[in-house]
């Protein structure tokens, strides 16, 4: 079992940065394929990014990519998504989620842990 506590949200300028952290509990948090995703008020969870046990691989939504950097430290099990020149649809809940497996990262439904979100707005 993986329980996952997400932090580091707020309210940034358009332009500005934010660093999301989730800190994770578990001794097999390394063997976990990890995701951010995000919902936004009236839509559906939509995927950020998630980066492979090892840290080695990671995947970006088209949105995202080049802006947000997703990484981890999977001796202080930590996953991180910073995220850079953000933009008023940036904003949302985030979410990281742990899946055991290498498949379709990009489809919630297959995350078998979630935490419990955190709030980021970007005010224009």
């Amino acid at each position: 079992q993986v329980q996952l506590v997400e932090s580091g949200g707020g309210l940034v300028q358009v332009g500005g940065s934010l660093r999301l952290s989730c800190a994770a509990s578990g001794r097999t948090f390394s063997r976990y394929v990890m995701g951010w995703f995000r919902q936004a008020p009236g839509k559906e969870r939509e995927f950020v990014a998630a980066i492979t046990s090892s840290g080695g691989s990671t995947y970006y939504a088209d949105s995202v990519k080049g802006r947000f950097t997703i990484s981890r430290d999977n001796v202080k099990n930590m996953v991180y998504l910073q995220m850079n020149s953000l933009k008023p649809e940036d904003t949302a809940v985030y979410y990281c989620a742990a899946d055991p497996t290498l498949l379709n990262v990009w489809v919630p439904q297959k995350y078998d842990y979630w935490g419990q979100g955190t709030q980021v707005t970007v005010s224009s």
